[in-house]
């Protein structure tokens, strides 16, 4: 804005990254840091959204974000619901925009969905006027992810601007790569795609990425390094001959990091395998934000809860700080 004023938040729902505007993304990431702020690094409750309802709308197993979601809702005072698809009226032949519909007469305010299909929120939200967040569409995006991902990042380093970050491993069926990578590029950092080429395409570069397949290459350039899961469950075939020769290309070593920048950041969404995506050592180390990680995803889930659901101006929140 041109009078130096933070921009507005005029979205009823966060269903992507793609199409947010480098200001928007960071009017999320400026929100969480107030609130993260506010109760005293996620620990403590707020009432701000007291009277709020919020469902978990979960089609796919998820432990993590699922939790995440509900103690986000929890301290910022809300009602949580988890709604079990199993024991409902799906299992009888209910549609499930019938359902959400159903959802939403009883009251509700938003809607955290994840589904196996791409685009599944998306349709939702033509068929919803509460708010619904995306907590993973398929191989599409996680929108939450790649925002705790990125301010995980900006935590420690002030900026994105200039900072490379290297995307390593299953990109192809990687939800979490392409929230990251559309996140990243329009908050000026440099991202680089690595892995397998029958896990990364070179028509990645198309979205502005530059890509490899050689790990020891890209470690001394990047400042960052971010180690994502093999989606074995999402894949048809066996993109690469055995897990011991990806590990033995690709897994972050502690022979690799000490070949890296001194102050390199290693991130790694979880559940991380351990010997696969990285040794036991590297994930520990002190370069790993793997833990911050966890606790920023309550940050960030608790902005975005705020701003859909339509609370009253973040900056209220810790005297406008941040």
């Amino acid at each position: 804005m041109t009078d130096g004023s933070p921009p507005a938040w005029e979205h009823r729902h966060l269903l992507d990254l793609e199409r947010l505007s480098a200001a928007e993304i960071g009017l999320l990431l400026d929100t969480a840091a107030r609130l993260k702020e506010a109760t005293n690094g996620c620990r403590t409750k707020l009432s701000a959204l007291a009277g709020r309802t919020v469902v978990n709308l979960f089609f796919e197993n998820s432990t993590r974000t699922r939790t995440s979601f509900a103690l986000a809702a929890r301290r910022l005072g809300a009602d949580v619901v988890d709604f079990s698809t199993s024991a409902s009226s799906l299992a009888k032949g209910e549609s499930f925009i019938d359902t959400a519909r159903n959802l939403e007469a009883m009251g509700i305010d938003a809607v955290v969905v994840r589904h196996a299909s791409p685009g599944t929120p998306h349709l939702l939200a033509r068929h919803l006027d509460v708010g619904v967040i995306n907590a993973g569409d398929g191989p599409h995006e996680h929108p939450t992810q790649g925002l705790l991902d990125i301010f995980s990042i900006r935590e420690r380093r002030g900026s994105l601007a200039g900072c490379t970050v290297g995307l390593v491993g299953d990109i192809a069926h990687s939800r979490t790569a392409r929230s990251n990578l559309h996140g990243l590029l329009k908050l000026g950092a440099r991202v680089i795609l690595c892995g397998p080429p029958t896990l990364v395409s070179p028509r990645w570069q198309e979205l502005g990425a530059e890509v490899s397949h050689d790990l020891d290459a890209i470690i001394p350039r990047c400042d960052v390094l971010n180690l994502l899961r093999i989606q074995f469950e999402r894949q048809n075939t066996r993109p690469f001959p055995s897990v011991r020769e990806y590990a033995s290309l690709y897994a972050m070593t502690g022979e690799r990091l000490r070949r890296a920048r001194p102050d390199l950041l290693i991130l790694a969404p979880g559940p991380i395998n351990r010997g696969v995506e990285m040794t036991a050592d590297v994930a520990d180390c002190p370069q790993s934000v793997i833990l911050d990680q966890v606790t920023n995803g309550l940050a960030v889930r608790m902005g975005v809860l705020w701003l859909t659901c339509g609370a009253r101006p973040a900056a209220t929140v810790a005297g406008g700080q941040g």
